[in-house]
């Protein structure tokens, strides 16, 4: 088959393949499927993806499985598109990889339904571990992983600091990765947060997370005077975070965000888990499996520590005031 033709039939779906060692390998060599619903298949190594992607890489180095010596990457994103994640998930499957690494639940789901043999290892939040006879201590089945958050309440947390932050807030947009996520508890638990603050809440959900689309929400939320931000754990909006907090800042809207990379980048806060811990561990699962292990005798690993995380010249050039109370919670403050 053209390679063209085999582009169509996934529907444009992107992938990368490893490069093609030519000498003999004096080890047997185990092969990873990386596969993430944002981020583009080429930035998914060791020195071009966001922190957590590059510690994923690093650990399993330190534990001995080397890309290119006893370990091949095979890469492909879902670059942003929900609407073809089954088509991947079979076209990935098709490869008979040794594991499966990915993210979403969306995109774990399909994995799921289109494998129940080739072990998966997913960062996703927490509504993906329950069900199917799966427990956090014991998943079973060929699912194990990491949750990217310790509860649903993580998101109430975020709206209470944005709130304590600017105290006039009154209506605060959820940025959404799908509107599934608004309508599970994660989109219950802002509703219940924003009613005992005051707050109304209300969900955005862009069509793709591509620049197109991220830009008609920034400009939405604008539209409908929303005054402040929460947004999801979406590997989507990670994959877009440059253009997040150019747009938030563009918008002038206060954000409080899920993940550190983003206040790194100039975002106001973030009250996060930490992202490196998580591809630490996710990185042992992958190397646990391919020494043998079942994923479903893997406890799925949830965080247990938040850190608060705030950027002053972004407070500044919003023209806020960090609260003294909000500052003496914060695990690190950017001047």
């Amino acid at each position: 088959m053209r390679r063209r033709e085999f582009m169509a039939l996934i529907g444009g779906l992107s992938f990368a393949w490893p490069f093609a060692a030519c000498a003999q390998q004096s080890r047997k060599q185990s092969r990873i499927a990386f596969v993430h619903s944002g981020i583009p298949a080429e930035q998914l190594t060791e020195t071009a993806g966001p922190l957590w992607v590059r510690r994923f890489y690093e650990t399993l180095r330190k534990l001995g499985d080397v890309e290119g010596d006893n370990l091949v990457v095979e890469r492909y994103s879902a670059e942003g598109r929900t609407d073809n994640l089954s088509a991947l998930a079979g076209t990935v499957v098709s490869r008979k990889p040794d594991v499966i690494v990915t993210n979403l639940h969306a995109l774990v789901m399909a994995f799921t339904q289109a494998t129940s043999e080739i072990p998966i290892v997913a960062i996703a939040g927490t509504s993906i571990w329950g069900g199917s006879g799966r427990s956090l201590a014991r998943p079973g089945g060929n699912l194990t992983g990491v949750s990217i958050n310790a509860g649903n309440e993580i998101t109430g947390k975020r709206l209470e600091i944005l709130k304590e932050t600017v105290p006039s807030l009154t209506k605060v947009a959820y940025l959404a990765s799908a509107r599934a996520a608004w309508e599970d508890d994660t989109g219950l638990s802002a509703r219940q947060a924003g009613s005992r603050l005051g707050v109304a809440v209300n969900g955005i959900f862009p069509a793709e997370f591509n620049e197109t689309q991220i830009r008609r929400a920034f400009d939405a939320m604008t539209q409908q005077e929303f005054e402040a931000v929460l947004i999801d754990e979406g590997g989507g909006f990670l994959a877009q975070r440059v253009l997040i907090v150019e747009l938030a800042e563009r918008h002038r809207l206060p954000i409080c965000y899920p993940y550190r990379d983003y206040v790194d980048l100039g975002g106001l806060m973030a009250y996060a888990p930490d992202l490196g811990e998580l591809a630490q561990r996710l990185a042992d699962n992958v190397h646990q499996i391919l020494n043998r292990a079942k994923p479903g005798d893997i406890p799925i690993y949830q965080p247990t520590r938040f850190q608060l995380a705030i950027n002053l010249k972004t407070a500044k050039a919003l023209g806020l005031t960090i609260p003294p109370s909000v500052l003496a919670r914060a695990d690190e403050v950017i001047e």
